[in-house]
């Protein structure tokens, strides 16, 4: 079975400019991501995938490969389920594990751990959550509570929020299920791999930057 880690890489972020090339703790946050790939020793491949040719020198530093999706596939526009789809059709795999460098603080370990549970899963798709164990309400509606009583926090179901620092898919039914007009991004059996609160931070701005590097220097200590 042959597992690929892709790294999506736009250049065009509107909210913190070139987002994948900012540094933290010294480095642009694309080598966080690539480095940990590396580390974890389980992927057959590992790709940058981006739509702008600069990020192929990060690629060929770490001796990694470089996918350059077409340019209209890199804009503000364009969508994961777009991309995904379009590497899928030109890059051989079984399973397909996106690791967000814009979630820097997604460690090694649970790179490793979700691609393993990932792998022995009969899930087509994995996505991280972080499970958040406190009242939740959706438009003014409790979700994992009611307003007919007042339940213990410890006594309540979790609710499981969508991080996208890491995400795994199975090419077949991906492309399956965008093929017959579908959604490939939550086709099939969906399985929720819970990681840490603070793994699940990602950066799209300049002050989500500015917690990562408070948080990753409190980390290192």
């Amino acid at each position: 079975m042959k597992t690929v880690a892709m790294i999506p890489a736009r250049m065009g972020s509107q909210r913190l400019k070139k987002k994948n090339l900012a540094p933290l703790a010294g480095q642009p946050l694309i080598t966080h991501a690539v480095e940990k790939c590396l580390k974890t020793d389980c992927f057959d491949e590992i790709y940058i995938n981006s739509e702008n040719a600069e990020f192929g020198q990060y690629a060929e530093e770490y001796g990694i490969k470089f996918y350059q999706r077409p340019e209209e596939l890199g804009n503000s526009v364009a969508t994961s389920e777009q991309f995904v789809y379009d590497f899928l059709k030109h890059v051989d795999c079984d399973l397909l594990v996106q690791v967000h460098s814009i979630a820097p603080l997604l460690t090694m370990e649970e790179i490793l751990s979700f691609t393993r549970a990932f792998a022995a899963s009969d899930a087509d798709v994995m996505l991280s959550c972080i499970e958040d164990q406190i009242e939740v309400a959706y438009q003014d509606q409790p979700v994992n509570f009611t307003f007919a009583e007042k339940t213990n926090s410890q006594e309540l179901k979790p609710t499981q929020r969508v991080t996208w620092s890491i995400t795994g898919w199975r090419a077949k039914s991906y492309i399956d299920a965008v093929e017959s007009g579908h959604i490939g991004t939550y086709n099939g059996k969906i399985a929720f791999y819970p990681v840490n609160a603070i793994s699940g931070h990602v950066i799209k701005t300049q002050q989500d930057l500015d917690i990562a590097e408070a948080l990753l220097s409190v980390l290192r200590k």
